[in-house]
């Protein structure tokens, strides 16, 4: 249990316990989300979630946005908008690095992060962050996570944060559109994506639909970018997971 001293006269101290803060149980956090509706559903939840986990503020954004520009990545925040503008250049980078294997796998286990050493945090909010990635339909989310300085979360509420952060954005139907959202990928990148995950050659895909090599390597170029990856062999993966071919 935690102690405070207050100072007396004299060099005395009075020594009086405090009571821990009050955690939340995983049936309270059930009940509160249930119990929740109306528009802002996705961001009282999402509080919660915080809440629970015992982290200060919140940050759900969708990773298939990360790549483009501004800001629409964002689904719902309440961190600072100078803190999120500048670690959006961070995100972008950190996403393009990892392979499409390595996200897979990264699905509902947290990771753990810094943010750059010259950003102005709100006082008391540790430079750590925690980020918890899952998916929702074929869109894939991550809940970033600010805590208290020299604050750890645990694991396994991190894990139930992540798991019910899924499940408030797939009932939450102010985004239903975005979540369905489609990549953006014309036919003919459709198309190439479709030759290349039959294991055919620029040259023989070329030769299928009636168009140049360089042309075909640009359309693949961009199916790339849209999606992400860095290989060939990753966008099969990402084209398979996501039925797109």
């Amino acid at each position: 249990m935690d102690i405070q001293i207050s100072q007396m006269s004299k060099g005395d101290r009075d020594v009086r316990p405090v009571a821990p803060a009050a955690v939340m149980s995983r049936e309270q956090l059930i009940l509160q989300l249930s119990a929740t509706s109306g528009p802002t559903y996705l961001q009282a939840g999402l509080r919660a979630l915080a809440s629970y986990a015992g982290a200060t503020h919140y940050l759900l954004v969708r990773c298939d946005f990360i790549q483009e520009s501004g800001l629409d990545f964002v689904v719902s925040s309440d961190w600072p908008f100078d803190l999120v503008r500048r670690l959006a250049s961070e995100l972008t980078s950190g996403y393009g690095r990892i392979g499409e294997l390595e996200k897979c796998m990264s699905l509902f286990q947290p990771n753990l992060a810094s943010l750059p050493d010259d950003l102005e945090l709100p006082q008391g909010v540790g430079r750590q962050y925690y980020a918890l990635t899952f998916n929702v339909g074929r869109t894939r989310f991550s809940l970033l996570l600010l805590t208290r300085e020299s604050v750890s979360l645990s694991s396994e509420r991190l894990r139930d944060a992540g798991l019910l952060a899924g499940y408030l954005a797939s009932c939450t139907r102010c985004f239903e559109d975005k979540l369905e959202r489609d990549f953006d990928l014309t036919e003919r990148e459709l198309e190439c994506l479709f030759w290349i995950a039959e294991g055919k050659t620029s040259d023989e895909i070329a030769m299928i639909l009636g168009i140049s090599r360089n042309t075909i390597n640009n359309y693949i170029t961009s199916v790339m970018r849209k999606t992400a990856t860095k290989t060939r062999s990753e966008a099969i993966a990402f084209a398979v997971r996501n039925n797109l071919v």
